[in-house]
């Protein structure tokens, strides 16, 4: 009983005495040419991971293989639009508590460099910023414009309230909090820079400050006193003189964002890098003695309607798929990748003296199901909820409505074929007369377009409008309204007085047992239960659906397409239950599925051409 009793006091003193090493404070410094742990050098090598799109559940895992690989520190974006969805109502909750995921950091020994920014860009929607910073009246993102800068000061401050306590100075493990995120590639107002600096310490941040930049924008984007990181360089002789040029002729040497692999958008090919083309690159920067952020260690899924587009002049607008798989070392389902182990190989050589990393956790298992039966379904147009009405078609952000679908209906008249005209659509729209579809239009495709037919008389005209993703980057941030966003006209006439229906689809009733419709074309909501005497992770297989999303257990898992190249939706084992499960699948286009399919490994790299929709 007396040794049972000594070892409880022994496990209890070592576990105290390990809680009170996490919370110490720290000194974190600038040497002239390394980062500065308690005065000692400090490599750092990290690995961006995004909470908002990996499970709650599976954040310590993937933290676990983070450290298997050989990271010592995790780099996040922190979202304003998850956290702060409506005006005034903040959200730090749930997938969205940040607080949580630096703590869990610091419980599995990692560092992390915070990026609260707070424009992100990151494939995501509107680069961060919630859709109602649009409907704000003057406000220019990114400037010293004084309605962005309020509501820029409310968000920032919130955000401190959540993480400046962690920074490692206070005894948490936040090592650097980026102001602002590649601003250089935007615009070179140095007051707005310095404006950014003030209101992060003035919200609590007072540890060390840094700006991130490619190589062409490094000297608009970065503030005089603060470190410039690089981004997209790995050149190490380019690198130090990028940063030395732009900090007194010194260090330390960070190379921000270090991209080893690429996103995908919808109707383009899968993007993948070999690990060889990157093993070199990357044992040459950590043999320099370089600091190093990899963007993305671990992607993951942009679940829901959170993904962004990229758009310019010269190229079309491009949504983002839900997979952030990214053809990163760890992949969508947190398992390693070929890229994970050799790179694994590389950081290994570079290990301070005495340290060793732990055993590479095992893969996850996953399993494929039996064919999940549909037995209830209902068509969209008799779930409607009650509609707006206005002369001219509103905007998504005039229904102060942020994300999902709006369905734009008037009356129309006259036998005859007409073409049907939508200027500003923004970005796909289902057009249906008399409740039968009369085709699609893409704004990736550029079609505004359509030629319909007139029954004789009166008839109803139905558009529905999906909001595929606000623009994420580049000089169009502020042209990102949703919906019909001009106007409709037939044969040259503008058509008014409609009615608008908001599908924001924030989450999903049950539908009666009994319900089932059968018309293939019409936009339909299907729903089944499905029991499971295990859970793993699995990927539904969506190649014979048309287009839409899916939600597990009441979890958005994402859009699918069958433009592909993702022709699968992910999900993850967490949020599965032994014994009876719910799915629910909303198509817009092809709505004869009476069940769906699962695979064990996700398909990412099948296109079916540019424009399947008809």
């Amino acid at each position: 009983m007396k040794l049972i009793k000594l070892l409880f006091l022994f496990v209890t003193l070592f576990a105290s005495a390990q809680l009170q090493a996490q919370l110490a404070k720290h000194s974190f410094a600038l040497g002239d040419t390394a980062f500065l742990l308690d005065g000692k050098p400090l490599q750092i090598i990290s690995g961006e991971m995004h909470y908002t799109r990996v499970p709650r559940e599976a954040w310590r895992q993937r933290m676990k293989m983070a450290k298997a690989m050989g990271l010592n520190t995790i780099g996040t974006y922190v979202f304003w639009n998850v956290h702060e969805p409506q005006k005034g109502h903040f959200d730090f909750t749930g997938n969205n508590d940040i607080a949580a995921f630096v703590k869990t950091a610091q419980e599995q020994g990692l560092w992390v460099i915070l990026r609260p920014s707070p424009y992100v860009c990151a494939e995501w929607e509107f680069g961060g910023y919630p859709y109602w910073l649009e409907k704000e009246k003057g406000l220019i993102v990114r400037s010293t414009e004084a309605s962005y800068l309020k509501e820029y000061e409310l968000y920032i401050k919130e955000v401190g309230k959540q993480l400046a306590p962690l920074q490692v100075n206070h005894g948490g493990n936040i090592l650097m909090v980026q102001i602002e995120n590649e601003y250089g590639s935007y615009a070179s107002d140095k007051d707005y820079l310095a404006i950014n600096r003030k209101m992060f310490i003035d919200a609590g941040f007072d540890g060390q400050l840094y700006t991130c930049d490619p190589e062409a924008a490094i000297k608009d984007g970065h503030l005089p006193g603060l470190l410039p990181a690089i981004n997209g360089v790995d050149n190490v002789d380019k690198v130090k003189k990028l940063i030395k040029d732009n900090h007194n002729g010194k260090g330390p040497y960070f190379i921000a964002e270090w991209y080893p692999a690429w996103f995908d958008w919808w109707g383009t090919k899968h993007h993948t890098v070999p690990a060889e083309n990157y093993v070199a690159r990357l044992d040459s920067v950590l043999s320099a003695g370089l600091s190093i952020n990899m963007y993305m260690f671990h992607g993951g899924t942009t679940r829901g309607f959170m993904n962004g587009a990229n758009y310019n002049d010269k190229d079309p607008y491009e949504p983002q798929i839900s997979s952030y798989d990214y053809d990163a070392p760890l992949d969508e389902a947190g398992n390693a990748t070929d890229k994970y182990q050799k790179f694994r190989q590389v950081i290994k050589k570079h290990l301070p003296e005495g340290q060793t990393l732990p055993e590479v956790p095992a893969a996850k298992s996953a399993m494929a199901i039996a064919d999940i039966k549909l037995n209830r379904s209902a068509g969209l147009f008799d779930m409607l909820p009650q509609a707006r009405v206005n002369k001219t078609p509103l905007t998504f952000e005039d229904l102060n409505q942020a994300y999902g679908f709006v369905l734009y209906r008037t009356s129309i008249s006259g036998k005859k074929d007409a073409v049907l005209k939508i200027k500003g659509l923004r970005d796909f729209g289902v057009v249906f007369i008399n409740g039968k579809r009369a085709g699609t239009l893409d704004r990736r495709l550029k079609q505004d377009s359509l030629l319909v037919s007139l029954p004789k008389g009166s008839a109803r005209l139905d558009i529905l409008v999906e909001n595929m993703g606000r623009i994420n980057f580049g000089p169009y941030l502020l042209k990102n309204k949703k919906g019909i966003t001009e106007m409709v006209m037939l044969d040259g006439r503008e058509l008014n007085n409609w009615k608008m229906y908001g599908l924001p689809f924030n989450k999903v009733a049950d539908l009666p047992q009994q319900a089932v419709i059968n018309d293939p074309a019409v936009p339909v909501i299907k729903q089944g239960t499905f029991i499971l005497d295990s859970v793993a992770d699995t990927y539904l297989d969506m190649r014979k659906w048309g287009k839409g999303i899916v939600w597990i257990n009441g979890h958005n898992l994402g859009r699918y397409w069958k433009v592909g190249p993702q022709q699968s939706l992910y999900v993850p084992g967490e949020w599965l239950k032994k014994g009876a499960n719910k799915i629910t699948v909303f198509e817009l286009l092809d709505g004869k599925q009476k069940s769906i399919s699962t695979v064990k490994s996700p398909i990412l790299d099948e296109l079916n051409g540019s424009d399947v929709s008809k």
